[in-house]
């Protein structure tokens, strides 16, 4: 069956938000003709989605993703960063970490404060319940959600690297509590270590998304567009802009990837019609483009892209947001549970957890190397080694909100940056990775083309502009280093993956009167290889200014995104830069929404698939709200969505 001309709500983007949305609207109200226009591909029932320890390969060969590559960052030392975001059906759900993460409470109430009503933590904490299946025993029912369509628990397997880090800061940081059984993402815990749950479900073993939970699994639907189902998705096509017809939305223009293959369109953009709304949902790059592309947009930036404006946004596709990612490396005793072999995509290394996976929903590749974790906070004599940089950020932010992490930290069972390349290959290898939860770098995306959806965007995430940002980063190098060298499965330190801590240049010794020359060796130096941890009393590291300038070179020259990309379409008042209202309304036009992780108007302190979770379903809300559908006979936290055993 061919497409539709008209339906009644068409979605520009099928990524995490949209899948929750059109599923829920599917089954809502099954008179609702709905569309799905993807960017990306299908994923059903792919093995790099569906199962878990594949995510990492999936990443460096560019599957399912749309890459953005900014402009040169003086405070990168002249370098690029890109950011990729998901380019499939399921978006950032169906191609992530698969991390269990939420934000804190004071973060959403912090969003309802800006002028948003019905956005706080007493709203958006019961859709957090209702999105979700917690399969982790002895989770509290105030806080966790037991009959929704995504599923969350530890995974296939307890490996070695993330008992030996809850072992090593129980013995070690006597600062902070350290518990297996803890729920660090009760909305309020911080400076706990604790376990770290997924987005795996334990019956399966396999990825939880939205995709497969909110759209595969509807009655009647197909890959296809037909008959049977009134809701279809068309996939590989990117929306162009959004029609008009006196400023209120009437559909889309969208266009394939190979219609640009040439310098001018091969053929001119098709159009879908939407006789009740249009959703824009591709996420803190594509939204704010499709919007400049339509007119919508500050004056200058719709103009350099000659698009004829219609309605005065400045600030789209600004207050861009993110998190700020680093790793040091390290190698491992040769009986750890790590996933090197998998995530370097050999097929050989893969087949032996194949079998378990298939059988059993277990074992490795029901994993994503990441078994613990802490959300770390100061303490004040760790303040003062922070530095003056950081004790504005510290005033500003966090002294009023005391369930905010300056950062998260956690151990990986495996090499992220595939610095297992650089040594022998039957070596194993794991990481520390780190990354700033509210970090002061605000950014901005732009387009470079008002007829083109695929061509590159203008993008400066604008990473370690703050001094305060490097000297996170740096106070959480050397805590992930005293933990990891303390672990019993530590066999040395990866210099490719650490920062070079050079001796001092040679100077005079005239303490015995002569001028010889010595050279002052950094205690802070590598150490490449080790028969195993040093002790827990061991003494901490000392690090010289020298030391500091290294590691703060180490972090310029390797610090990237943590994918958590939000914020350019922001759910703020129109006179402080705002795009939509608390309906999600596009200022200045009407029968448009934006939903999805652009909307959101401050960082969360987490990983952000749970946030587009809970922006999904409170989005599904707004929506049959303005319809007129009711739901006062329905279970909502089961609503309509049939299991899928895939």
């Amino acid at each position: 069956m061919p497409l539709l001309n008209s339906y009644d709500i068409i979605f520009a983007g099928g990524g995490t938000a949209a899948c929750i949305i059109a599923g829920r609207l599917a089954q809502a109200d099954p008179s609702l003709k709905i569309l799905i226009i993807e960017a990306g591909s299908h994923s059903l029932n792919l093995h790099h989605h569906v199962q878990p320890a594949r995510y990492l390969n999936n990443l460096v060969q560019g599957h399912t993703f749309t890459h953005h590559n900014s402009v040169p960052s003086e405070a990168l030392g002249g370098r690029s960063v890109c950011v990729p975001s998901g380019c499939c059906v399921g978006g950032g759900s169906a191609v992530n970490f698969m991390m269990y993460t939420r934000a804190p409470s004071s973060d959403y109430d912090d969003w309802e404060k800006l002028g948003n009503p019905g956005w706080g933590s007493g709203s958006l904490i019961p859709l957090a319940k209702k999105v979700e299946t917690y399969q982790v025993p002895a989770g509290s029912p105030s806080v966790h959600g037991f009959t929704g369509p995504i599923k969350v628990s530890h995974g296939g397997r307890d490996t070695n690297i993330g008992k030996e880090f809850l072992e090593t800061a129980a013995q070690y940081d006597k600062d902070r509590k350290t518990s297996p059984s803890a729920d660090t993402n009760d909305f309020q815990t911080i400076n706990v270590y604790g376990p770290w749950h997924k987005y795996i479900d334990s019956r399966t073993g396999k990825r939880s998304d939205t995709a497969h939970h909110f759209i595969y699994n509807l009655q009647n639907f197909n890959l296809e567009p037909s008959d049977s189902s009134n809701l279809h998705v068309l996939t590989n096509r990117r929306v162009v802009k959004v029609l008009f017809r006196n400023n209120c939305a009437i559909g889309v223009e969208y266009a394939a990837r190979e219609d640009f293959n040439g310098k001018s369109p091969s053929q001119p953009p098709r159009i879908a019609y939407a006789s009740r709304l249009v959703v824009i949902s591709s996420g803190a790059f594509g939204s704010p483009a499709i919007l400049e592309r339509s007119g919508i947009g500050a004056a200058r930036h719709v103009a350099e892209a000659n698009v004829q404006q219609i309605v005065d946004l400045p600030g789209v596709g600004e207050n861009y947001n993110d998190h700020n990612f680093c790793l040091s490396s390290y190698l491992a005793s040769e009986d750890s549970d790590c996933l090197d072999g998998i995530f370097s995509g050999d097929e050989e290394a893969i087949k032996p957890h194949l079998k378990e996976w298939q059988e059993k929903g277990s074992g490795l590749l029901a994993h994503n190397s990441i078994d613990a974790g802490v959300k770390l906070r100061p303490t004040s004599e760790e303040l003062e080694e922070l530095g003056p940089s950081f004790r504005q950020v510290w005033k500003d932010v966090y002294v009023g909100a005391p369930d905010k992490p300056v950062a998260i930290l956690c151990p990986i069972a495996g090499d992220l940056k595939n610095a297992g390349a650089l040594t022998p290959s039957k070596l194993k290898t794991f990481g520390m990775a780190f990354y700033t939860t509210y970090p002061q770098a605000i950014g901005y995306s732009h387009i470079t083309s008002g007829t083109n959806p695929w061509a590159p965007l203008r993008f400066d995430p604008r990473y370690l502009v703050d001094p305060a940002d490097i000297a996170v980063l740096r106070w959480c190098y050397k805590r992930g280093r005293e933990l990891a060298r303390r672990m019993r499965s530590f066999r040395g330190e990866i210099p490719a993956a650490q920062p070079d801590f050079r001796p001092s240049p040679l100077i005079s010794d005239v303490s015995i009167g002569t001028s010889q020359s010595v050279v002052n060796e950094s205690t802070a130096s590598v150490n490449p290889t080790a028969s195993g941890p040093v002790p827990i009393d061991a003494p901490k590291i000392v690090y010289s200014k020298e030391d500091d300038r290294a590691i703060d070179d180490y972090i310029k020259a390797t610090v990237g995104t943590t994918w958590h990309s939000l914020g350019t379409c922001a759910m703020k008042p129109r006179a402080a830069g705002g795009v939509v209202d608390s309906q999600l309304n596009v200022y200045g036009v009407e029968n448009l929404k934006v939903a999805d992780l652009s909307i959101v108007p401050l960082n969360v302190g987490a990983n952000t698939n749970n946030t587009a979770l809970v922006v999904g379903e409170k989005a599904f809300l707004l929506i049959t709200e303005d319809l007129g559908i009711s739901l006062e006979s329905e279970q909502i936290s089961k609503f309509g969505i049939r299991s899928l055993d895939i």
